[in-house]
């Protein structure tokens, strides 16, 4: 149904109150603007469904309340996004949260496994998803996009009931509770714009001076590209901006050499981007930017850590969670390299799971084996037996996105 009496929606949100729950999920159209224009949101309070729609200028105030409510808890599946975008629309940010695309790699599902596969393996259902990319902001809605829309939070709640009954049984309930935590972090949403540069690839053999440009030239297409509403690449593109780091151009003619940019598309004719880039030539030597480097004192740090994601396949083939869930490449190139404080495999279940055992594995303190086709983990050394685990077909560490490729 959908809630354009605000008497209905209190009612609504009366009853999420009283069920304890509320599941959540929203449209909204990205591709060309730096914010996401939200054009619908889905809730769910058990079986009962209904739509709130922004552009029809239905009041999302008793939504956000509920929001920031921490006796409800707030459902979704993969649902970073959508609680950014309630995040941006009410400066507070959702809480407590439960994801059911998180909870379900730790129950052993695919690592980010989609909503309508999650669906049929739990319920035997089939979900149409040819509206994905339809037109959101368009209105009326037809009921083909009426439908699509309700069927993203209809399964929600049983899904969360069936998540965590499978979790409990399994012991693992209590692994998910940082994961979770993080979703309800406003930091998570909140843009930073002087750390942007740390997103960029290829930028490991830049000098610290270079760095200090880069970090200057980003914060500006940030800051630009939110307020002129436009995507970063449309802005200036990551390639781009990582050449004018090294070049440090101090004129428009100089902008103008640099392959991919034109400076009269930069809506200032590169004023401002110059500016950063002398503010970066600029920076005191102390507070120049830093960078994680692989270490030089590790004599094959690619082959430590090849090792180590062997290890890490074994552990994920023995417990049914996938290899992208307990670490990224990244994660291992920081292990391997010393970098034990703060390391996420070194706290709670991923600890418990393959961190003591890569940490063990680096130390020298057991190994591993091939026998009959089969990788063995060698423990013997400090516990007096060797584990065997079949291999499986998974992915090795890939990139620090995920690691597996």
């Amino acid at each position: 149904m959908h809630l354009h009496d605000p008497a209905q929606l209190e009612a609504l949100l009366g009853r999420a109150r009283q069920h304890g729950r509320i599941c959540l999920d929203t449209e909204f159209m990205r591709e060309k603007t730096y914010w996401a224009k939200l054009c619908l949101i889905q809730v769910a309070v058990g079986d009962e469904c209904a739509l709130i729609d922004p552009l029809a200028g239905d009041d999302m105030t008793p939504l956000f309340a509920v929001l920031a409510d921490p006796s409800v808890l707030k459902v979704v599946h993969a649902g970073s996004q959508d609680l950014e975008i309630f995040f941006r629309a009410s400066g507070l940010a959702a809480g407590p949260v439960f994801d059911t695309q998180v909870a379900a790699t730790v129950a052993g599902f695919p690592s980010q496994v989609g909503y309508a596969r999650l669906m049929k393996d739990l319920f035997d259902v089939d979900i149409d998803k040819s509206d994905t990319f339809t037109d959101w902001a368009r209105r009326p809605l037809t009921q083909a996009q009426i439908e699509y829309a309700l069927n993203d939070v209809r399964y929600l709640d049983g899904a969360y009931l069936e998540l965590t009954a499978r979790l409990e049984r399994d012991g693992r309930a209590t692994w998910l509770a940082a994961d979770m935590e993080r979703l309800s972090d406003p930091a998570a949403y909140t843009v930073e714009p002087d750390e942007q540069f740390r997103r960029l690839k290829r930028i490991s053999s830049m000098t610290r001076r270079q760095l200090g440009v880069l970090q200057k030239v980003t914060a500006w297409r940030e800051r630009e590209a939110m307020r002129r509403d436009l995507p970063r690449r449309w802005v200036i593109g990551d390639e781009t901006l990582v050449e004018v780091a090294r070049r440090k151009p101090a004129t428009t003619a100089a902008l103008a050499d640099i392959r991919g940019l034109n400076p009269r598309s930069l809506g200032d004719g590169g004023s401002g981007l110059l500016s950063s880039v002398a503010e970066g030539i600029e920076m005191a030597e102390d507070d120049l930017p830093r960078i994680d480097r692989k270490p030089r004192t590790v004599v094959d740090i690619e082959g430590v850590v090849e090792l180590m994601g062997a290890l890490l396949r074994v552990r994920s083939s023995e417990h049914g969670i996938a290899v992208p869930l307990l670490a990224t490449r990244g994660d291992l190139e920081r292990l391997a390299s010393g970098q034990r404080d703060e390391s996420p495999l070194l706290s709670g279940w991923r600890r418990a799971i393959v961190g003591d055992d890569l940490v063990a594995l680096i130390d020298g303190r057991i190994g591993l084996k091939v026998r009959d086709g089969r990788i063995l983990v060698d423990a013997s050394a400090v516990e007096g037996v060797t584990k065997e685990v079949p291999e499986t077909a998974d992915a090795g560490p890939g990139d620090d996105d995920a690691a597996g490729s």
